[in-house]
Protein backbone atom coordinates (compact mmCIF):
# COMPACT_ATOMS: atom_id res chain seq x y z
CA UNK A 1 0.00 0.00 0.00
CA UNK A 2 1.57 3.61 -0.74
CA UNK A 3 0.33 6.57 0.78
CA UNK A 4 0.09 9.36 -2.10
CA UNK A 5 1.18 12.43 -0.78
CA UNK A 6 -0.87 15.40 -1.61
CA UNK A 7 -0.17 19.31 -2.26
CA UNK A 8 -1.92 20.06 1.03
CA UNK A 9 1.21 18.07 3.40
CA UNK A 10 0.71 18.25 6.99
CA UNK A 11 3.97 17.61 9.78
CA UNK A 12 3.29 14.22 8.56
CA UNK A 13 4.06 13.77 5.10
CA UNK A 14 1.94 11.68 2.84
CA UNK A 15 -0.82 11.02 5.33
CA UNK A 16 -3.70 12.83 4.76
CA UNK A 17 -6.26 10.41 6.87
CA UNK A 18 -6.10 8.42 9.95
CA UNK A 19 -8.52 5.89 11.76
CA UNK A 20 -8.10 6.44 15.45
CA UNK A 21 -9.85 3.74 17.76
CA UNK A 22 -10.25 2.52 21.05
CA UNK A 23 -12.07 1.21 24.14
CA UNK A 24 -15.64 2.84 23.28
CA UNK A 25 -19.13 0.77 24.25
CA UNK A 26 -17.72 -0.60 27.31
CA UNK A 27 -16.39 3.12 28.95
CA UNK A 28 -20.31 4.64 27.85
CA UNK A 29 -22.32 5.59 31.00
CA UNK A 30 -25.68 3.28 30.80
CA UNK A 31 -26.87 6.30 33.06
CA UNK A 32 -25.99 9.48 30.61
CA UNK A 33 -25.40 7.78 27.17
CA UNK A 34 -21.97 9.26 27.07
CA UNK A 35 -18.19 8.14 28.10
CA UNK A 36 -16.92 10.23 31.24
CA UNK A 37 -14.64 13.26 30.03
CA UNK A 38 -11.64 11.60 31.81
CA UNK A 39 -12.37 8.69 28.93
CA UNK A 40 -12.65 11.18 26.05
CA UNK A 41 -9.62 13.02 26.83
CA UNK A 42 -7.06 10.72 25.28
CA UNK A 43 -9.29 11.05 21.76
CA UNK A 44 -10.22 14.56 21.96
CA UNK A 45 -6.62 15.52 22.35
CA UNK A 46 -5.16 13.35 19.29
CA UNK A 47 -8.58 13.86 17.40
CA UNK A 48 -7.46 17.81 17.63
CA UNK A 49 -3.96 17.45 17.27
CA UNK A 50 -4.48 15.31 13.82
CA UNK A 51 -7.09 17.70 12.85
CA UNK A 52 -4.59 20.82 13.23
CA UNK A 53 -1.97 19.34 10.71
CA UNK A 54 -4.61 18.68 8.05
CA UNK A 55 -5.37 15.72 8.56
CA UNK A 56 -9.09 13.89 7.91
CA UNK A 57 -9.82 11.95 10.96
CA UNK A 58 -12.41 9.07 11.12
CA UNK A 59 -13.48 7.93 15.03
CA UNK A 60 -16.66 6.26 15.71
CA UNK A 61 -16.23 7.74 19.59
CA UNK A 62 -17.05 11.61 18.14
CA UNK A 63 -19.20 10.30 15.18
CA UNK A 64 -21.75 8.71 17.71
CA UNK A 65 -21.51 11.82 20.04
CA UNK A 66 -19.49 9.84 22.86
CA UNK A 67 -22.44 7.37 22.84
CA UNK A 68 -25.42 9.43 23.08
CA UNK A 69 -26.23 8.78 19.30
CA UNK A 70 -25.07 5.16 19.09
CA UNK A 71 -25.18 3.07 15.45
CA UNK A 72 -26.86 -0.25 15.84
CA UNK A 73 -23.87 -2.92 14.85
CA UNK A 74 -25.43 -3.52 11.62
CA UNK A 75 -24.65 0.52 10.76
CA UNK A 76 -21.38 0.90 12.38
CA UNK A 77 -19.59 -2.49 11.57
CA UNK A 78 -19.48 -1.71 7.78
CA UNK A 79 -18.51 2.15 8.38
CA UNK A 80 -15.46 0.99 10.24
CA UNK A 81 -14.50 -1.29 8.41
CA UNK A 82 -14.98 1.36 5.20
CA UNK A 83 -13.26 4.23 7.39
CA UNK A 84 -10.45 2.04 8.02
CA UNK A 85 -9.96 1.33 4.64
CA UNK A 86 -9.79 4.58 3.59
CA UNK A 87 -7.58 5.65 6.34
CA UNK A 88 -3.98 6.18 5.54
CA UNK A 89 -2.81 5.33 8.85
CA UNK A 90 -4.32 3.21 11.97
CA UNK A 91 -3.48 3.92 15.26
CA UNK A 92 -5.18 2.51 18.26
CA UNK A 93 -5.43 2.37 22.00
CA UNK A 94 -6.58 -1.23 22.98
CA UNK A 95 -7.16 -0.50 26.35
CA UNK A 96 -6.97 -2.45 29.30
CA UNK A 97 -8.82 -4.52 29.68
CA UNK A 98 -9.19 -5.23 26.20
CA UNK A 99 -11.56 -3.47 24.26
CA UNK A 100 -13.49 -6.60 22.02
CA UNK A 101 -14.38 -3.92 19.28
CA UNK A 102 -10.88 -2.21 18.80
CA UNK A 103 -9.28 -5.43 18.80
CA UNK A 104 -11.64 -6.77 15.54
CA UNK A 105 -10.42 -3.07 13.99
CA UNK A 106 -6.41 -3.87 14.76
CA UNK A 107 -7.04 -7.20 13.13
CA UNK A 108 -8.82 -5.41 10.18
CA UNK A 109 -6.32 -3.00 9.64
CA UNK A 110 -3.85 -5.63 9.90
CA UNK A 111 -5.52 -7.47 6.85
CA UNK A 112 -5.75 -4.42 5.19
CA UNK A 113 -1.94 -3.47 5.39
CA UNK A 114 -2.46 -0.59 7.06
CA UNK A 115 0.26 1.32 8.68
CA UNK A 116 -0.53 0.32 12.68
CA UNK A 117 0.64 2.84 15.60
CA UNK A 118 -0.71 1.21 18.42
CA UNK A 119 -0.54 2.91 22.06
CA UNK A 120 0.31 1.24 25.09
CA UNK A 121 0.04 2.43 28.44
CA UNK A 122 4.13 2.86 29.97
CA UNK A 123 4.42 0.34 32.52
CA UNK A 124 0.85 -2.18 31.59
CA UNK A 125 2.61 -3.93 28.37
CA UNK A 126 2.39 -6.98 30.20
CA UNK A 127 -1.28 -6.67 30.51
CA UNK A 128 -1.92 -6.44 26.44
CA UNK A 129 -2.32 -9.86 24.86
CA UNK A 130 0.41 -11.84 23.00
CA UNK A 131 -0.95 -11.09 19.60
CA UNK A 132 -1.41 -7.33 20.24
CA UNK A 133 2.47 -7.16 21.32
CA UNK A 134 3.37 -9.72 18.67
CA UNK A 135 1.53 -7.64 15.86
CA UNK A 136 5.05 -6.44 14.45
CA UNK A 137 5.59 -9.74 12.86
CA UNK A 138 3.38 -9.50 10.69
CA UNK A 139 2.00 -6.24 10.33
CA UNK A 140 3.90 -2.65 9.83
CA UNK A 141 3.42 -1.69 13.61
CA UNK A 142 5.02 0.96 15.93
CA UNK A 143 4.47 0.74 19.27
CA UNK A 144 4.41 4.09 21.55
CA UNK A 145 4.50 3.31 25.38
CA UNK A 146 2.67 6.36 26.70
CA UNK A 147 1.97 7.93 30.61
CA UNK A 148 0.27 10.96 28.96
CA UNK A 149 -1.47 11.11 25.23
CA UNK A 150 -0.92 14.70 25.29
CA UNK A 151 2.70 14.33 26.34
CA UNK A 152 3.47 11.64 23.45
CA UNK A 153 2.01 13.71 20.79
CA UNK A 154 5.76 14.04 19.25
CA UNK A 155 6.55 10.11 19.50
CA UNK A 156 3.01 9.51 18.17
CA UNK A 157 3.69 11.57 15.23
CA UNK A 158 7.39 10.17 14.88
CA UNK A 159 5.80 6.85 15.00
CA UNK A 160 3.33 7.41 12.05
CA UNK A 161 6.22 8.70 10.06
CA UNK A 162 8.71 5.76 10.93
CA UNK A 163 5.59 3.24 9.71
CA UNK A 164 4.66 5.54 6.88
CA UNK A 165 8.38 5.27 5.62
CA UNK A 166 8.69 1.14 6.05
CA UNK A 167 5.68 0.73 4.19
CA UNK A 168 6.03 2.86 1.50
CA UNK A 169 9.83 1.99 1.22
CA UNK A 170 10.29 -1.50 1.98
CA UNK A 171 13.73 -2.15 0.95
CA UNK A 172 15.36 1.10 2.20
CA UNK A 173 14.45 -0.50 6.09
CA UNK A 174 16.55 -3.07 7.69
Amino acid sequence: MNVISSASESVLDGVRSVFLAGPFMGLVNPETNSMPSAEQLPFLTLIEHFEKQGLEVFNAHRREAWGAQVLTPEECTPLDQLEIRKADVFVAIPGIPPSPGTHVEIGWASAFDKPIVLLLEEGREEEYGFLVRGLGTVAAVEFVHYKDIALAKPQIDAAIRKVVDRVNNPAATP
